[in-house]
């Protein structure tokens, strides 16, 4: 039990170690813990970055790579960090503050859905967001008509989403 490291007075770093691999939150019982020990923590449990005070990029990235969303635990992210997020899990934009258009697309890409995190979606962004997944068009206020078919062909029941749809958008969904 990794947590007993609470009652442990000075762990060795070995000790250390096998806390965080059985329980990577044991770390918030860890004072100054090594690089190590903090990226074994968040290899086990990405949410365990929540206990550590100034992580490395190299922690954070662990962290995003174990969890995308444990991006919510890190103060302005870099691009790299906001990158390995996202492409682990497209709605982890939502703890990423002006996500640039590229991140976007990244998000959007690996989960269509992410859409609904984002404010004002390029029409780019609103294409890839349906083709990944047809129903992310419910996320999308006032898409186009290139939108709508995209997202009936890629789902023909994300017709359900749409508001009075056009005799095109309802053509595509009938021949798919």
């Amino acid at each position: 039990n990794g947590y007993v490291i609470e009652y442990i007075k000075n762990p060795s770093e070995r000790v250390q170690l096998a806390a965080v691999e059985d329980d990577g939150f044991s770390i918030s019982f860890i004072k100054n813990p090594s690089e190590e020990v903090q990226i074994t923590a968040v290899n086990q449990n990405g949410y365990a970055l929540q206990f550590i005070e100034n992580p490395s990029e190299k922690v954070q990235l662990a962290a995003v790579m174990h969890n995308g969303k444990a991006i919510k635990y890190i103060q302005n992210p870099s691009i790299n960090v906001q990158i390995e997020s996202v492409r682990h899990n497209g709605l982890a934009i939502d703890y990423i503050e002006h996500p640039s258009e590229n991140i976007q697309k990244i998000a959007v890409s690996h989960n269509g859905n992410a859409i609904r995190y984002i404010e004002n979606p390029s029409e780019e962004v609103k294409l890839l967001a349906v083709k990944n997944n047809g129903h992310a068009i419910k996320y999308i206020e006032n898409p186009s008509e290139q939108v709508k078919k995209l997202a009936v062909r890629s789902k023909p029941q994300a017709i359900q989403w749409i508001d009075d749809p056009s005799k095109k958008v309802r053509d595509t969904a009938k021949r798919i």
